[in-house]
C-alpha cells in the first residue's frame, strides 16, 4: 500500500465525485491498485486559473471497473473518510513545490512519499492537537531520522479517523466557504467573543453515509439548521429554497428566508452543493415543495 495523488478538475471528461468515487483510465490501474486501503490527496491541476492546489484527503476502499465506460475504472472512496482542506494547499510555498518528489508530476494518478503526505495534510488540516509541537525543517528531519515511516504518519492517521478532529475540520471548511454567513437567512451574526452564530450542517447526514465535504455542507443559523435537519425546508438543484407542505407556519418560515428566495452560494463555484446530496435530502424528507 502507498499514499497517492489523484488529479481532479471540475467539468473534465471524467465522471468524478471526489467524495464518492474517482474515475481513471486503464493505464493507471496497476498504480491505483497499490493505493487500495491507504490515503490519497486530491489536487487540482496547476494550469487551472486560481487553482486550489491540494484540496482534500480521502481513503481508497476498492478499485472496480467503471459501470458506464469500458476501459475506465473507479477508485471507490471509503465512506466517511473524505475531508476537505481548509486552507487549501498551494502547489508552491515560497517558490518551493509542496509535493517535492515530482518524478511523476504529470500523471493524474501517482504515488506520494510519506514526507510529502505528512507535509500536505498538516498544511491543509492545521490543528494544535494534530501533530507534535515541533516546527521547522530541522525538527522534521530529526523525526524522520529516528522514526520509521509508519511512526511518522501515525499521528496523522489517528487524526484523520478521529470524529472530534473531523467535525472541527468540517466546520472550519464550511464556515470559510460561506464566510460565516447563513445560506438561508443571509445573517452573519457574531457574539461578543467573536464566535459565529452559524453552524456547519450536513445536507446528507453522516449517519446515512454523507461525507464531510463542503459540497455536502451548508452554513446555517441555529433555527435554519433545525428546520433543514427536520425537512421543513429544502433546496432544488437550482438552489431555490423550498418550504415543505407539512410546515404549519409558512409565513413565519418565509419571513426568515433571504429576499432572493435562493440559497446564498459559497464563495467558490466548486464548493456549491452537489445535486446528488440535495436530491437525497429531498427524497429522504418526502419533499414535494
Amino acid at each position: 500500500m502507498t499514499f497517492g495523488v489523484f488529479m481532479h478538475k471540475d467539468g473534465s471528461i471524467y465522471d468524478d465525485i471526489p467524495e464518492v468515487h474517482y474515475q481513471f483510465p486503464k493505464s493507471y490501474l496497476s498504480r491505483a491498485k497499490r493505493m487500495v486501503g491507504d490515503w490519497i490527496v486530491y489536487r487540482e491541476p496547476v494550469k487551472i486559473p486560481n487553482s486550489k492546489g491540494f484540496f482534500a484527503v480521502a481513503k481508497v476502499e476498492q478499485i472496480i471497473p467503471d459501470p458506464n465506460v469500458s476501459d475506465r475504472f473507479r477508485a471507490i472512496i471509503e465512506q466517511g473518510s473524505y475531508l476537505p482542506f481548509e486552507p487549501t494547499v498551494p502547489h508552491k510555498i515560497d517558490g518551493e513545490p509542496v509535493e517535492r518528489d515530482l518524478a511523476n508530476a504529470q500523471a493524474a494518478v501517482r504515488p506520494l512519499s510519506n514526507s510529502d503526505f505528512r507535509r500536505i495534510v498538516s498544511l491543509g488540516l492545521p490543528d494544535e492537537e494534530f501533530l507534535p509541537r515541533e516546527d521547522g525543517e530541522e525538527a522534521e528531519n530529526r523525526v524522520r531520522e529516528v522514526q520509521t515511516p509508519f511512526e511518522i504518519e501515525h499521528p496523522i492517521i489517528q487524526s484523520l479517523v478521529s470524529k472530534k478532529f473531523r467535525d472541527r475540520a468540517f466546520r472550519r471548511a464550511v464556515m470559510s466557504a460561506y464566510d460565516g454567513r447563513c445560506a438561508v437567512t443571509g445573517w452573519k451574526l457574531v457574539n461578543g467573543g467573536g464566535r459565529l452564530e452559524a453552524q456547519a450542517a450536513h445536507i446528507k447526514s453522516v449517519e446515512h453515509g454523507g461525507p464531510h465535504s463542503v459540497r455536502n455542507g451548508l452554513a446555517l443559523s441555529g433555527t435554519a439548521h433545525w428546520m433543514f435537519d427536520r425537512g421543513l425546508i429544502g433546496m432544488s438543484d437550482d438552489l431555490d429554497i423550498m418550504i415543505h407542505r407539512k410546515v404549519n407556519d409558512r409565513d413565519g418560515v418565509a419571513a426568515i428566508i433571504n429576499p432572493t428566495g435562493k440559497l446564498l452560494s459559497a464563495q467558490r463555484d466548486s464548493d456549491r452543493p452537489h445535486p446528488q446530496f440535495l436530491a437525497w435530502h429531498r427524497e429522504h424528507h418526502a419533499f414535494a415543495g
